[in-house]
């Protein structure tokens, strides 16, 4: 387009390496190009392009330098190699048509399944050539996201004979805390089960039963940071109701992570491979190893009235409790940081991976020309289904065939699940036939929703 080139020369407009002194920039590395010759990087969500000052950067990573911006209007550049698109924002029916062929899609989501269950099916992932989400086989993984380091997981305990102490005061010995209720996991269905059976002190929106001491606690913000006070008053329990908004494997946040800092026992449901990233062989308790909340119930109440067998889940928290070596050595490996200033982010860290990837991809595709067909030219990298794909939502206590005709659930969560696998075939369809105006998406709804009936 008209401009573009002009663009790409003061592309860092003058005083921005002043002002952005503080931001990451990669490791350095030997490239002399000038910023007009470099690949550029395009936020296509520009709402996550807060970590520079300016719209538009160089990156300088290990393997060569990029530019990174959110400026749409470089979207059909030549130069432009990438777009990354923030998982949660992305839509298909906004997607960028026609895809031109010279770019890689690159999807970076490190939040939850439910908000963009697209990513979830095969036609929605494999639209995209690198990955980096809360799955361990992505390219780029976010697993440990929530855990900033073994440490963490070291937090001193509350002792049980104060705990025991508040269980005399009318503490429950199970917490839940919850204000985002209808959520795909169904967790309210099962914990409502689960308080027939055991005493729970429910404190936030979803099943509220009771209050919080204090109004500074009732505030939401105080509730959603590592508050001091907020923090004391979790580590009362003895067990925290631990349920994810929605099931992936390794989708694992701050509901799983805090309460074994805490050292108030998670009672878990989220990932169904969470045991791989445990510190040890008993630190939290899986609602389903339990044949029904019934008998959940019966064993949260042995483990509070046996105190010794209940102190065993602390155990990883004594000095060499964190027996799982894979855990340790996953936190080791990881080159971003949690909290920590001294390393990249995983957004920046994200960043340098595509544009050392880009810079190859370039190198490689110059040499195939050079050759005139020798060299072979480079494959085009594409996600796989297990970079994201997460299962179809199901009832949080009994089965779809127990629910009752309009339970809102149901109508719901199944029906996204299902609609988004219609709208990634309708985005990948657009694609191969070339398409350029986003308004034709419906219509391929349309085409895909008859089909589906005529075949059933």
């Amino acid at each position: 387009p008209c401009g573009a080139e002009g663009w790409a020369q003061d592309a860092v407009p003058p005083g921005a390496a002043f002002v952005a002194a503080a931001s990451y920039r990669g490791p350095g590395n030997n490239d002399t190009r000038s910023n007009k010759a470099l690949p550029i990087l395009l936020w296509w969500s520009g709402s996550l392009f807060p970590h520079f000052p300016g719209d538009t950067e160089r990156i300088d990573c290990p393997r060569g330098s990029c530019l990174v911006t959110r400026s749409r209007r470089v979207a059909r550049h030549r130069r432009t190699k990438a777009l990354i698109f923030y998982g949660t924002d992305f839509r298909a029916y906004e997607a960028p048509l026609p895809r031109l062929p010279h770019q890689t899609w690159a999807l970076f989501h490190e939040e939850s399944p439910m908000n963009n269950y697209v990513l979830s099916h095969p036609p929605g992932i494999q639209l995209f050539n690198y990955t980096a989400t809360f799955r361990r086989e992505s390219d780029y993984p976010l697993t440990l996201q929530w855990l900033p380091g073994a440490g963490y997981l070291r937090g001193p305990a509350v002792p049980l004979a104060e705990k025991d102490a508040w269980r005399r005061r009318g503490y429950a010995p199970v917490l839940y805390m919850q204000s985002h209720c209808d959520v795909p996991s169904d967790r309210d269905r099962y914990v409502r089960e689960l308080m027939k059976y055991i005493q729970v002190d429910s404190y936030g929106k979803c099943l509220h039963n009771r209050e919080l001491p204090s109004e500074r606690l009732r505030d939401t913000s105080t509730a959603t940071t590592e508050d001091s006070e907020f923090m004391a008053f979790i580590a009362r329990y003895k067990f925290h109701l631990a349920l994810e908004n929605a099931i992936c494997d390794d989708y694992m946040t701050e509901k799983l992570w805090r309460p074994m800092h805490l050292g108030a026992v998670p009672v878990y449901r989220g990932s169904p491979a969470v045991r791989d990233w445990m510190p040890n062989n008993l630190s939290i308790i899986l609602i389903d190893d339990f044949d029904s909340p019934q008998e959940l119930a019966k064993y949260l109440d042995f483990l509070d009235k046996n105190g010794e067998e209940y102190l065993k889940y602390l155990e990883y928290k004594n000095v060499g409790g964190i027996k799982n070596q894979f855990l340790l050595e996953s936190l080791e490996r990881r080159e971003w940081g949690v909290n920590d200033m001294t390393l990249p982010n995983y957004l920046n860290g994200f960043e340098c991976f595509i544009c050392d990837r880009e810079n190859i991809r370039v190198k490689e595709e110059q040499e195939h020309k050079k050759s005139h067909g020798k060299i072979p030219a480079p494959r085009p990298r594409i996600a796989q289904f297990k970079h994201m794909g997460c299962p179809m939502p199901t009832p949080g206590f009994g089965s779809v065939e127990d629910l009752t005709e309009g339970d809102s659930w149901k109508e719901m969560w199944l029906q996204d699940y299902w609609q988004s696998l219609d709208q990634g075939e309708a985005l990948t369809a657009m694609i191969h036939r070339n398409e350029s105006h986003q308004g034709r998406f419906w219509d391929y709804m349309h085409e895909i929703f008859l089909k589906r009936t005529r075949q059933h």
